[in-house]
């Protein structure tokens, strides 16, 4: 058998991703067979099971390939509200950011889509839903410390607890996301989500420059 190159490996692995990625996209994860994602792939299913341990390794490491929008953007918030930074913009900022990237990046918009609409948590995919909470309890998290300082900063009493605030707007991004994904054309991600980011803030006693 010959040696396969590093470069080797990784263009066999990247090309399964993304066969993964259209098949996800255009059949659901379930009607999905590794099989299918092989021969789109052009080589074996030996090869899938040398990167991946199985289809919700596979899974994750695709999720992985491209970075979720509120994960990407939350870390930086976090960030914010522990420097001098401005804990509320940088949080703003981040939720902007996450939406923009939905809106304009379309590996990212692929992704999010197979993760929001395509999945199924059945038993072989426990995996991936372990994945998804960890990382929705990690933007929690995060979500709260910033809008903890930020409220801090400004002597603001929340009209509701911490955790209750970072909930409500955790879910409201992510709503919107789901939402837009399910038609595009429907409203701007961007113009729209960013109007409802602002409203939430300010009826949370942010004040926010118009």
């Amino acid at each position: 058998m010959v040696r396969r190159t590093k470069s080797e490996a990784l263009a066999t692995r990247n090309s399964l991703l993304d066969a993964a990625e259209q098949l996800f996209q255009e059949r659901g994860v379930s009607r999905t067979s590794l099989n299918d994602i092989a021969t789109a792939a052009g080589t074996t299913r030996g090869a899938i099971y040398w990167h991946f341990k199985d289809k919700a390794d596979l899974f994750n490491a695709m999720m992985e390939r491209v970075t979720m929008p509120l994960e990407a953007t939350l870390a930086s918030a976090a960030e914010s509200a522990s420097s001098t930074r401005e804990p509320l913009e940088g949080l703003r900022h981040s939720m902007m950011n996450a939406l923009r990237q939905t809106a304009l990046d379309a590996q990212t918009r692929r992704v999010f889509e197979v993760a929001t609409h395509k999945v199924e948590y059945v038993t072989e995919m426990q995996a991936v839903r372990d994945r998804h909470l960890r990382v929705r309890n990690e933007c929690m998290a995060m979500t709260r410390t910033a809008m903890t300082e930020a409220a801090r900063r400004v002597d603001l009493a929340l009209p509701v607890d911490e955790a209750t605030a970072a909930l409500g707007l955790h879910v409201m991004v992510d709503g919107l996301i789901q939402n837009w994904l399910l038609d595009p054309d429907a409203f701007d991600l961007v113009t729209a989500g960013g109007q409802t980011i602002d409203a939430y803030l300010r009826g949370l006693g942010f004040s926010l420059p118009r």
